[in-house]
């Protein structure tokens, strides 16, 4: 069995998990941003506006401190007064919800998917926004756990130690960005400072370059923006839960805004021996020196360290398992909080210190400009003894009578710098008008990947346990070249690799409107991909460099305004380094990246000013996937393939004023069409990819101080693998929330995971 059966049924396991949450939140201070976005508390008989109200158009080229102090004391004055909104409007800047037109759970737009702050409904690409208000609602703080209600999304269980994604059939630990920078090293993420979450869907090469096949999420954060804000929150829960976190932020004049967001979460687990503990910073500030020049600046330090836990084992078959007949995960007694690891060994730690700066300037002509650089370092190292090797390869063998685990250790430490500049231009070339957007990114990545073999006290690698008493509490002894008896036929050093990568992009892009009813977007992006990396093992240094042009295009019919059908096409490659480009060998040194190419139909529709309707049918065609040489071993054959056919809807916002809901709904037939290995062969399905899954979660307000939520997940049967010989049976889950607003100070929420326990 695959480290990736073990892997996954680790998730499939979490839902089975009751967990009630009670979460205290003090207000100290509501900005009118949030006091707009809330639903109507008096039941009045119109939806929250869509409309964004601008900053104040006075001109402030060179304030003066008197009038910087004068401003700040009237916005304390609104704050306490509880003002109207559109009173209360600051000359700093509009709030993010404001900017992309946000209210509960509807995103009206964004810039992540363009560059460019762009209506939903006008982009031609499937993508999902979960806003602040929906993470809030359902009190998820892990990242993966969020796009639970996302159609067309899957969650890896990462070997116990990542955010990993399953997304359109395609497996990614890399995929992940936070303000549109890549933050794509293997680690577990934490809401307590995003303003929203975005799931884009197919190739989105042309934004953020490499990868991205299947589709990537982005997180949002929080910023600076000039309103008030000060809320204070405690949570407990289930199985010694317990987590704090403070939002603070404010304009300090009229020029300078400022924003902290910290937390602290401990807690253990359903899981025998798991425990969690986690905290960050994240001070921001924006300074505006004036109407048209923007500069925001962070810098967050996070720390996450929990058990690594790989999960269960398969049951073994006689004769083995085989794709026409699977077996399925084993759990003792029907115990599946059984910890098939070490308590005193198995551990995942990351430490991420990250700083951005971002400047935005318009030039009052139709051009803006952006510039942000990301510098962040990341200190990452995990420890598993989980079920392995073998003559079973880490299954539970048929008699139920022994179970092999093995052990190892591995530090992926890395070192990201990227800085983008991204212009638009908006003008008229005759009857057509075109918004332009064009730009470049630069990159550096540079880190070490150390893996080392654990050896157990019998001389080893693997050692035999009882699967109804598996827990190991005895000593290993971690190797970086073991040269003893190995049970599963690893004869070569562990990996020790040092690289360096370095990336110039660059990227255009036109939206041509032909008229109100009519779009045509065309795009390229070229991307020179230039990697090294020495072997320490052997102190052979490699290099590849690849040149990649990935296009996108795409036309949009607009019968009504609030209403578009698109068509889009669109590539993206991956390197033969892989997701993680963490070494090169004389196999993936002349290796043709993967390609990924995707047409799309879809549709959106508003059709209501706050609830949104999308779905889409779409072919994704992933080709040069490696193949093992058996002929000649370190080599590949780049005939390996796969199809990924399916439909997505979704239903966002406001059904009515007190109704809000997320309903999604994704059919997935991803399969494999040319042999990737000697079992994952034509005809199998890719790995935990269900055919159907389909997410509801609804929240009604009763009375103004009255709310409450229910949640449903139907996840199909899937496998473990893409040798299709571990089926994970599918299931149906319900989550449950109820919300009160005590008084104007305090609100109090009690969330409820699986309420009965299925999974």
């Amino acid at each position: 069995m695959t480290s990736r059966t073990q892997a996954h049924r680790r998730t499939v396991l979490l839902a089975l998990l009751t967990a009630s949450y009670l979460a205290l939140s003090v207000p100290l201070a509501t900005s009118a941003a949030q006091a707009q976005s809330a639903p109507s508390q008096a039941g009045a008989s119109s939806l929250p506006p869509v409309t964004v109200t601008p900053p104040a158009t006075q001109r402030r080229r060179a304030p003066s401190t008197s009038r910087s102090t004068a401003a700040a004391r009237g916005r304390r004055t609104q704050s306490a007064r509880r003002i109207t909104p559109a009173a209360a409007a600051k000359p700093f800047a509009e709030s993010q919800d404001a900017r992309t037109g946000t209210s509960g759970y509807f995103a009206n737009s964004t810039s992540v998917a363009t560059r460019t702050n762009t209506a939903i409904v006008n982009i031609p690409q499937s993508l999902n926004v979960i806003t602040r208000e929906q993470i809030r609602d359902q009190n998820y703080q892990g990242l993966t756990d969020v796009t639970r209600y996302v159609p067309g999304v899957a969650v890896h269980q990462g070997e116990g130690n990542r955010d990993e994604l399953v997304i359109r059939g395609v497996d990614s630990s890399a995929n992940f960005f936070v303000n549109g920078f890549r933050d794509d090293v293997q680690y577990f993420r934490d809401m307590y400072n995003a303003q929203s979450i975005e799931v884009l869907k197919g190739p989105s090469a042309l934004t953020f370059g490499r990868g991205a096949g299947g589709g990537l999420l982005n997180r949002t954060l929080k910023e600076a923006d000039g309103n008030r804000v000060y809320e204070a929150t405690a949570q407990t829960g289930s199985w010694g839960d317990r987590r704090v976190s403070l939002d603070a932020g404010q304009a300090i004049n009229d020029n300078v805004a400022a924003r902290l967001n910290v937390f602290y979460e401990g807690a253990d687990a359903f899981r025998d021996f798991n425990h969690l503990e986690r905290y960050g910073i994240n001070p921001t500030v924006t300074l505006k020196p004036d109407d048209n020049t923007k500069i925001k600046l962070s810098y967050e330090y996070f720390h996450d360290d929990r058990t690594a836990d790989r999960g269960n084992p398969s049951q073994g078959l006689p004769g083995g398992a085989t794709r026409f007949n699977p077996t399925t995960p084993f759990a003792p007694n029907g115990d599946f909080s059984t910890f098939f690891g070490s308590p005193s060994l198995n551990t995942a730690q990351a430490t991420v210190q990250t700083g951005m700066a971002i400047i935005e300037h318009d030039f009052e002509n139709g051009l803006t400009v952006r510039n942000g650089t990301i510098a962040a370092d990341y200190q990452k190292f995990y420890q598993n003894v989980y079920p392995t090797g073998g003559p079973f390869a880490g299954a539970v063998n048929p008699a139920d009578t022994a179970v092999n685990l093995g052990a190892y250790q591995h530090t992926t430490n890395r070192d990201n710098v990227f800085n983008q500049t991204d212009f638009t231009y908006k003008t008229w070339t005759g009857p057509l008008f075109h918004t332009v957007g064009f730009g470049t990114e630069l990159g550096r990545q540079t880190g070490v990947d150390i893996r080392n073999t654990g050896v157990f006290p019998n001389g080893t690698n693997t050692i035999v346990q009882n699967p109804f008493a598996p827990t190991y509490f005895g000593p290993v002894t971690f190797l970086h070249h073991f040269t003893g008896t190995n049970s599963d036929g690893v004869t070569t050093p562990d990996s020790n690799s040092r690289y360096a990568l370095n990336i110039q992009s660059g990227y255009l892009r036109d939206t041509i409107e032909i008229s109100r009813a009519v779009q045509i977007i065309a795009g390229a992006r070229f991307d020179r991909y230039d990697m090294s990396a020495t072997d320490m093992n052997t102190n052979i240094n490699r290099n590849r460099v690849d040149n990649l042009v990935s296009p996108q295009g795409a036309l949009v019919i607009k019968p009504i305004d609030s209403m578009s059908v698109y068509t889009a096409y669109s590539v993206s490659f991956l390197p033969a380094s892989g997701d993680q480009f963490s070494a090169l060998n004389d196999g993936t040194l002349i290796l043709q990246p993967q390609r990924f190419e995707n047409v799309e139909l879809g549709m959106k529709w508003n059709i209501n000013p706050k609830l949104l309707f999308s779905t889409a049918v779409y072919n994704l065609n992933r080709t040069n996937q490696p193949i093992a040489d058996g002929n000649n071993p370190g080599f590949f054959f780049p005939s390996g393939s796969t199809l990924t056919r399916g439909v997505e809807a979704s239903l966002t916002g406001y059904v009515t004023e007190q109704w809000q809901s997320s309903l999604a709904y994704a059919y997935t037939d991803a399969k494999i069409t040319g042999a990737t290995s000697a079992t994952v062969v034509p005809g199998n399905r890719v790995q935990l990819v269900p055919y159907n899954q389909f997410a509801w979660w609804n929240k009604y307000q009763f009375t103004p101080m009255w709310a409450a939520a229910l949640g449903v997940i139907y996840f199909g049967d899937s496998f473990a693998s893409s040798d299709d010989t571990v089926r994970l049976p599918g299931f149906v889950r319900f989550d449950a929330a109820i919300y009160a607003k005590i008084d104007e100070t305090w609100s109090a929420q009690l969330n409820v995971e699986n309420i009965f326990d299925k999974g």
